[in-house]
């Protein structure tokens, strides 16, 4: 297994593994599906990245950190092969997500989440992330948590 950046090429991996999992645990809102649909647009090319966990071809999992302001990433858009779950490979893509981050000197890293999703939020706190209130502007209707890396 290896972990390689965005190509076009995995582009509808990438809309696929996030539609799958919204479907699976809520529901796809407008915002998911525009951005997902897009990624260039909505994410690297406002400086944001997009990592995928590959093995003979076959795309396992995918995690976008999402540039919001210079040096603030949101981590976001983690899915998992429906097969491959509970395999770890969550866990791969997050520690090399914590350390691009720590690599190019992010400022701030965070994410939302919701508390449904017990298992993820345990992952969240193991890796570093603490809870944070919740702003106004939260752009997902889903999320009742927010949570900052506070290894940076």
């Amino acid at each position: 297994m290896d972990i390689i950046s965005f190509d076009t090429a995995y582009s509808q991996a990438f809309y696929d593994l996030n539609i799958e999992w919204l479907e699976t645990y809520f529901y796809v809102e407008p915002y998911d599906r525009e951005v997902l649909s897009k990624p260039e647009h909505y994410i690297i090319k406002p400086g944001g990245h997009i990592f995928f966990m590959i093995e003979n071809q076959t795309i396992l999992g995918t995690v976008a950190l999402l540039q919001r302001d210079k040096g603030v990433f949101e981590l976001t858009k983690m899915a998992v092969l429906p097969s491959q779950r509970g395999k770890k490979i969550g866990q791969k893509l997050m520690e090399y997500c914590l350390q691009f981050a720590k690599d190019n000197r992010f400022k701030k890293l965070y994410l939302y989440s919701n508390t449904r999703l017990e298992n993820a939020i345990y992952i969240y706190r193991k890796f570093g992330f603490t809870e944070v209130p919740i702003p106004a502007d939260n752009p997902y209707k889903r999320g009742n948590i927010k949570m900052i890396y506070s290894g940076l």
